[in-house]
């Protein structure tokens, strides 16, 4: 039993942990230039795309906030609990997505983990055969928006659950 949807009672599960710093209040120009930096990323990107770049990234790094804020922002403009839980095994459920999704999604996480050191050439080809060359450069700025955000959070242990969409 829980006490609303969103937040359960802590005599079912474990309390939730404390952040290590409210970063966004020490570092207040740091937060204003990331959101400006996010914003000026989305302009010209599809926002379902958005979406599906901040959720996969936010999975491939354990940002759990990231994940509670950017599942409840895509619910909430409509995409479905479907494409959402297909999302962590994409490779296996393509048909969820439209080859552009797919080309956004496979550099998403070439650029998150750059375990070899580079992005390589047939992701990005595939990624610009899908998007023009300012959507493109939108589109990497937003995998790397994401990823620094996912990294502020992870790193400060922001709380997951608080989240409601249009917050931030």
């Amino acid at each position: 039993m829980t006490t609303n949807e969103n937040s359960p009672t802590t005599s079912e599960y474990t309390a939730e942990h404390t952040p290590r710093m409210q970063w966004t209040q020490h570092a207040p120009d740091v937060y204003r230039a990331m959101a400006r930096m996010d914003g000026a990323a989305a302009k010209g990107l599809d926002p379902v795309v958005a979406e599906l770049v901040k959720i996969r990234s936010s999975q491939l790094n354990h940002c759990a906030f990231c994940l509670d804020m950017h599942t409840k922002d895509a619910l909430a403009a409509g995409e479905s609990v479907q494409r959402i839980v297909q999302l962590s095994a994409w490779e296996e459920s393509q048909h969820f997505y439209t080859p552009k999704e797919i080309a956004a999604i496979e550099l998403t996480e070439a650029v998150t983990v750059l375990t070899d050191g580079f992005v390589p050439d047939e992701v990005y080809a595939k990624a610009a055969k899908h998007f023009d060359e300012t959507e493109l450069a939108h589109l990497i700025a937003a995998i790397i928006a994401i990823n620094a955000w996912n990294r502020f959070a992870v790193t400060t242990r922001m709380v997951p659950g608080h989240y409601t969409p249009g917050d931030h």
